[in-house]
């Protein structure tokens, strides 16, 4: 038996207005020769800090890439010392390389690319997408379930198949998580800690459900009919509906439709276990319908919270962790990043 192995990864999310750094340890107990072989994971450090525009107003790609400039260094600090590492422990650095914000994701890359020459340290560009899924597969401990995968700027039912994340159904517009923070816009909610958390807190306290446009095609899901819709009726009819009504029911909806297409996909791979990934994978009332959901099919459903549902860097460290133990880097000249990284791009050499 070969001798236990360690890889201690550190990884840059800046996809979009979170800047995150994280640290993640591997411990491959027998060795890394069989690919099947899941490493034990240890949390080192995940260090985050976001940019919140005011009120009514969305984030500026220009506006983002400067604040990831001015923050990361200080958050790389922040996470070695709480590792309590130098940098000669890590062995190597996982950058977000897409899909994102393009501003933001070359701030972050071009950090990524300093510090690898600067330590003498291998590259490994990461999917964003991937990162979460395989975030949340370490943290719930979930083995081959349909990922449900639900951000600002993302929303894919995803099933795994022959080394690639398999998308089964997308959106056909907008995100989910973009829909919710332009309608939040409209109602003036704060952007701290996230405009959907607030729209959450609203449709809590929301009692009246209001019809509105219900879109699957196939396996597929429209959100911006809904958007339309929606803010036409918090805009000219104020007084008939409240905003805590308009928040209730376009949850409502969006997730039923959501629901709608996980169970299609958990029909057809014969899966019982649904993973909820992505900053709107923290809503508990999606979490409640799809446990429901879930619970009629025998099944069950894993979330995290908003420790990691929400972006961050150690799923960027975990995922290129993972790939850098078969032995994938990225070189200097591929280093470029892309808004078009799309999830069934990567090779996922980690699986069966």
């Amino acid at each position: 038996m070969s001798s236990p192995r360690t890889i201690i990864a550190l990884g840059l999310e800046g996809s979009a207005n979170k800047l995150g750094v994280g640290i993640v340890k591997h411990t491959y107990p027998s060795g890394i020769t069989a690919s099947e072989l899941a490493p034990q994971y240890e949390e080192l450090a995940n260090i985050r800090d976001t940019y919140n525009p005011p009120a009514g107003h969305g984030f500026q790609p220009r506006d983002v890439a400067a604040h990831h400039r001015a923050l990361i260094l200080p958050l790389l600090d922040k996470a070695l010392a709480q590792a309590k590492l130098q940098p000669q422990d890590i062995d190597c650095i996982c950058f977000t390389k897409g899909p994102g914000m393009g501003a933001p994701l070359q701030s972050v890359a071009l950090v990524a690319r300093t510090l690898s020459q600067l330590w003498n340290k291998p590259l490994v560009g990461t999917n964003h997408c991937v990162g979460h899924i395989e975030m949340g597969r370490a943290i719930t401990g979930a083995q081959n379930p349909v990922v449900l995968y639900v951000s600002g700027g993302n929303t894919q039912v995803i099933a795994y198949s022959q080394q690639t994340y398999r998308i089964f159904g997308e959106t056909l517009d907008i995100a989910i998580g973009n829909c919710l923070d332009r309608f939040a816009r409209v109602l003036k909610l704060p952007n701290d800690p996230s405009p959907g958390y607030n729209i959450e807190q609203y449709a809590k306290k929301g009692s009246k459900y209001i019809p509105l446009p219900y879109t699957v095609k196939g396996m597929d899901v429209s959100f911006s009919g809904i958007l339309s819709f929606i803010e036409q009726l918090a805009k000219t009819q104020k007084d008939k509906y409240s905003a805590e009504d308009l928040c209730y029911s376009l949850q409502e909806t969006m997730f039923a439709m959501l629901v709608e297409i996980t169970e299609r996909a958990m029909a057809h791979i014969n899966s019982s276990e649904v993973l909820v990934v992505g900053g709107v994978g923290c809503n508990v009332r999606l979490q409640e319908m799809m446990g429901e959901m879930a619970k009629e099919r025998g099944g069950n459903v894993f979330a995290t919270d908003m420790r990691y549902c929400i972006d961050n860097g150690i799923m960027i460290a975990q995922a290129g962790a993972l790939a850098f133990a078969r032995g994938e880097t990225t070189k200097m000249q591929d280093t470029w990043i892309t808004q078009r990284f799309r999830t069934d791009q990567v090779h996922v050499a980690w699986r069966d």
